[in-house]
């Protein structure tokens, strides 16, 4: 591409005119140019230009002084962009672009909303909901600094304070820490500069934020709504019930010495998002939650790791969020899917260069029968397994063997896959190892479809069938020794726990490996608590009565946080592996974030 001249931006302005100062619009795409090519001497006598068009060029950085004082609207998709700071020459603008982009993170459009106070709209959406979730992490930020000041004055002389104010920015950047590594960037960002401001101010004053102050906690309004009759999905056909089923009402009695309880005041609430709803509207309250599944914690190797992000599904979408903070990392969407359920794995793969590294790998599955296998940050689907005819209620991934996927479908089919490992190119080629576990005929769940599915450790794996009122616990061990070569395994029952006994379906159980606990939640609001370690521990026949379980928590209701809608459903609830934070999905499109705190 030959450099900028006048007869071009002459030609691609508007409106038509033989001065460069009287255009407002400037059309610069699929030129391919590069950013030594955007002259500012040049650029800088479109006094008048609004609205300026970058698109589909090889762009690597924008140049710090293009002087446009009025520019309102900047289009800058699909360039190679690493750095958003030079932004800030454009204190006007209410339109930004920077879609495309694969340098760009999730720390830097936090950065934007600080950089451009104006910004109504980001990549085609209403920026008020980054800009809050900035000004949440800014608050925490700022509090975290100040108290880092006076521990770090208090412990010299009055001579040493004086001469010590520029080591304490060094100090709060390298100490001051809040929130997930995938923010780590725009993190210490923040926190330099409100060090350096605090140090600029002699310790008296540190600055939150020039932009409007907004809630720091993405909360959801609704309107009262009619109870539903039963959880449907897409595709669903009734089920066909005994009249004894029908009739049973009332819960399971707990047997004796079992600790039922309704004590919930050990949940702190943090956030309630409505990060699923159709073209991000409030007022949608018919979008299904199904599945959430906690992310591998980055700490490796360490049990109990106190992992903070959580993987939602429901609708065409699948969200990635960080539960101390609220904010949604990352969003992918397939239209026309809907997602029913999620599953972290993580693989060790090999780089261009010859090193090894682990790589967390979140699977989704849903109506279409299709798992697909998401490079979470890079926002891309890089394997896709046919898995099933019909639509795949719930997977989950092995805890000994990271490629060893299991899916549970609508055909009454639990099947094992090989997803493999990816190439350098993180594409993945699945080897079909298909074996088919049934429950044998007689038995509680056998015929019926399962909706949850989660490992319990390394041995035992939990299961659930559609309206039974019991989850079943059988050995991993035993059925694949019982295997042979056959395509069909029949499962090793271990035992049987007690859950609700609704007729409604799709309530997805998950596990707490490094605590042996199971939780499932319910259709009354209400999360079923299992201590399975003392019944494992027996290894015995399977008992002919369930197992209660060991609590039951009344989940805290929207009404608490200043909703109207009448009692909510958990469809599904989980928690990470050092159980402090809870994650419950319910029936009013809502993703609820609870912090346990000590009892």
């Amino acid at each position: 591409m030959a450099p900028l001249s006048t007869r071009l931006l002459i030609q691609r302005g508007r409106p038509k005119s033989n001065r460069l100062g009287k255009i407002r619009s400037l059309d610069l795409s699929g030129l391919n140019l590069l950013s030594e090519d955007l002259d500012h001497t040049l650029l800088g006598r479109l006094k008048q230009l609004q609205e300026l068009d970058l698109s589909d060029n090889q762009l690597e950085t924008l140049p710090a002084d293009l002087g446009l004082p009025h520019l309102h609207v900047l289009h800058c998709a699909n360039n190679q962009l690493s750095d958003v700071t030079h932004l800030c020459q454009f204190p006007q603008l209410e339109e930004l672009s920077l879609e495309g982009n694969p340098f760009l993170t999730v720390s830097d459009s936090l950065k934007v909303t600080f950089l451009l106070p104006e910004l109504r709209k980001f990549n085609g959406k209403d920026a008020s909901t980054t800009r809050s979730k900035a000004e949440s992490l800014n608050r925490e930020l700022t509090t975290r600094v100040a108290t880092h000041w006076k521990k770090f004055m208090a412990a010299l002389s009055p001579e040493e304070q004086a001469q010590a104010q520029a080591d304490f920015v060094k100090s709060a950047v390298r100490n001051v820490r809040y929130g997930p590594m995938s923010l780590s960037e725009f993190t210490q960002w923040r926190v330099r500069m409100i060090s350096e401001e605090l140090v600029a101010s002699g310790g008296t004053h540190a600055r939150e934020t020039d932009m409007p102050e907004g809630s720091h906690k993405a909360t959801a309004t609704q309107q009262p709504r009619a109870r539903p009759v039963a959880l449907r999905r897409p595709g669903d056909t009734l089920l066909s019930l005994s009249p004894q089923k029908r009739m049973c009402t009332s819960l399971l009695a707990p047997v004796e010495g079992s600790l039922v309880g309704s004590d919930s005041s050990q949940l702190e609430p943090l956030h309630f998002l409505q990060c699923h709803s159709k073209n991000n509207s409030p007022s949608d309250l018919k979008t299904q939650l199904w599945a959430c599944a906690f992310e591998p914690a980055w700490d490796e190797g360490q049990a109990g790791a106190a992992s903070q992000t959580v993987a939602t599904c429901g609708g065409e979408a699948v969200c990635v969020i960080d539960c101390q903070t609220g904010i949604v990392l990352h969003k992918y969407k397939v239209p026309g899917e809907e997602f029913f359920s999620v599953a972290w794995t993580a693989l060790t793969v090999v780089t261009q260069t010859g090193h090894k590294k682990r790589w967390n790998v979140l699977a989704a599955a849903g109506l279409r029968g299709l798992v697909r296998l998401l490079h979470v940050q890079a926002g891309f689907c890089c394997g896709l397994i046919r898995g099933h005819r019909k639509a795949i209620a719930t997977l989950c991934f092995s805890p000994t063997h990271e490629t060893h996927l299991f899916t549970a479908s609508y055909d009454k089919r639990i099947i094992l896959w090989d997803i493999g490992t990816p190439n350098q190119d993180y594409e993945f080629q699945a080897r079909v190892c298909e074996v088919e576990f049934v429950f044998s005929e007689g038995s509680k769940v056998s015929g019926q479809r399962v909706d949850g599915l989660a490992f319990v450790n390394e041995d035992v794996v939990a299961s659930k069938g559609s309206s039974l009122g019991t989850i079943c616990l059988w050995s991993w061990s035993q059925t694949w020794q019982g295997r042979g070569s056959q395509p069909t395994v029949a499962v090793v029952v271990l035992a049987w726990l007690q859950w609700s006994p609704t007729i409604l379906a799709y309530f997805s159980l998950s596990t707490c490996p490094d605590k042996g606990l199971v939780l499932c939640g319910d259709e009354q609001g209400s999360v079923w608590i299992y201590d399975v370690r003392p019944l494992l521990a027996q290894r015995s026949p399977p008992q002919t009565a369930p197992q209660a379980p060991t609590q039951i928590l009344k989940w805290p209701q929207p009404q608490a946080m200043g909703q109207t809608v009448t009692k909510t459903m958990v469809n599904t609830v989980v928690a990470n592996p050092a159980f402090t934070y809870l994650t419950a999905l319910t029936d009013s499109n809502i993703v609820a974030i609870w912090r346990r705190g000590e009892p």
